[in-house]
C-alpha cells in the first residue's frame, strides 16, 4: 500500500518499568532506539502490550513527552488514547497530536459492553468534534479484549461522515477473513488495515494491507522487515517462518510476561520484567520454559542488540 503512515513493520512496544512501577524511560527509550535502527517503521506505544490502560492520564502523557525529549520521532509514534472515557480519550489524543503525531490507535469505549453501532458511531463523532482535526484516528479492534468489535458497516459510516479521519484498522483478532474483508471493502481508497499477529505478515502485505503492529516486534522485528521489503522469494519466505515461530514462541506462556523475560535475557537488564499488576513475572520454571521456547526458534541472538542495551 502506497503513501500508508505507518506502513510497514510496527512494534506494540513495551513500557519499562523501575521496580516500584514507574516508568522508566531511560529504558524504554533505549529499546526503542533499538527497535527503529533493526527493521521498525514505527511504533506503537501505550497499547494492550504497553499496558496503557495500567497507567493515569498524567503517566501515560509523561511516556510520549519522555520518548520525545530522548530522541523518538513523534512521527514514527502511534500513541494509544482509548479510553473507557470519551473525555479521557479527547485529553489523550489532542495531547498526541500536540507532540507531533501523525495518528493514535483508539480502542472503542470498552466498560459497558455489547454497545450499539449507534452508540459506538456516537462516541467516536464526539471524539473527532472535540479534537478538532489534525490527527488521524485508526481503529483498534479486539474484541477478545474490549469485547467491543467494529463492524464492517460502523467503519463505512465513519470514513463517510469524516473523510480523511479514520485512516486505518488495526485487527488484533486473528480472524485473517475479516482482515481481508477490511481490505477489500476500504483499502482501494487509502484505509490502512495492519495485523495484530505475526504471522499474517507476508499474507495480508500481498493482499493490500499496510503491515503489522505486533506484540512479538519488539524482538522479532529484523525478520518482519525482510518480509515487508522483499514480499516474496525464499528469504521472505523464510523471514515469514521466523515470524510465524517466534509468534507462538512469545505466545507459550503469557504474553507481556513473556516478552519481558525474553528483552530481560537478551539485553542483560533484569529490569525489563517489572510488570504492573494484575499481570505477574513469569515464575522461574516458567520463564526458563519460554525463554528455551524462543531460544529454539532460532532467533537467539537478536540481531543488532549490543549486550546490556538497556542496563543502567
Amino acid at each position: 500500500m502506497k503513501n500508508a503512515l505507518y506502513g510497514g513493520i510496527n512494534a506494540a512496544v513495551l513500557t519499562a518499568m523501575h521496580a516500584d512501577l514507574s516508568p522508566n524511560l531511560d529504558a524504554m527509550a533505549r529499546h526503542a532506539h533499538w527497535l527503529l535502527a533493526n527493521g521498525c517503521n514505527g511504533l506503537g506505544v501505550l497499547g494492550t502490550t504497553g499496558e496503557a490502560n495500567s497507567f493515569g492520564l498524567h503517566e501515560r502523557k509523561a511516556i510520549l513527552e519522555g520518548l520525545i525529549a530522548r530522541g523518538i520521532p513523534p512521527e514514527r509514534m502511534m500513541p494509544g488514547t482509548g479510553c473507557a472515557s470519551l473525555t479521557d480519550t479527547v485529553e489523550l489524543t489532542i495531547h498526541a497530536r500536540d507532540q507531533g503525531c501523525p495518528g493514535v490507535l483508539v480502542l472503542p469505549p470498552f466498560y459497558y459492553k455489547s454497545p450499539s453501532d449507534d452508540g459506538l458511531f456516537a462516541y467516536f463523532s464526539e471524539l473527532v468534534k472535540r479534537v478538532g482535526g489534525g490527527i488521524a484516528i485508526y481503529l483498534y479492534h479486539f474484541p477478545q479484549q474490549s469485547a467491543v468489535p467494529f463492524s464492517l458497516s460502523l467503519i463505512g459510516r465513519l470514513r463517510e461522515a469524516f473523510p480523511g479521519t479514520f485512516r486505518g484498522i488495526k485487527d488484533s483478532s486473528g480472524d485473517y477473513a475479516n482482515m481481508k474483508a477490511m481490505i477489500d471493502a476500504f483499502a482501494g481508497d487509502g484505509f490502512e488495515v495492519y495485523s495484530g499477529s505475526d504471522e499474517f505478515v507476508q499474507r495480508i502485505l500481498a493482499d493490500g494491507g499496510a503491515g503489522c503492529i505486533t506484540a512479538a516486534a519488539n524482538a522479532n522485528c529484523h525478520w518482519g522487515a525482510i518480509v515487508y521489503a522483499k514480499r516474496t522469494g525464499p528469504e521472505a519466505d523464510a523471514a515469514q517462518a521466523m515470524l510465524t515461530a517466534t509468534r507462538k514462541a512469545a505466545t507459550s506462556a503469557p504474553l507481556i510476561p513473556c516478552l519481558r523475560e525474553v528483552i530481560a535475557r537478551s539485553t542483560g537488564d533484569a529490569g525489563w520484567r517489572h510488570t504492573r499488576p494484575p499481570h505477574l513475572p513469569l515464575s522461574p520454571a516458567a520463564a526458563e520454559a519460554a525463554w528455551q521456547a524462543w531460544v529454539a526458534t532460532g532467533a537467539i541472538p537478536l540481531p543488532g542488540m549490543p549486550a546490556r542495551m538497556a542496563a543502567e
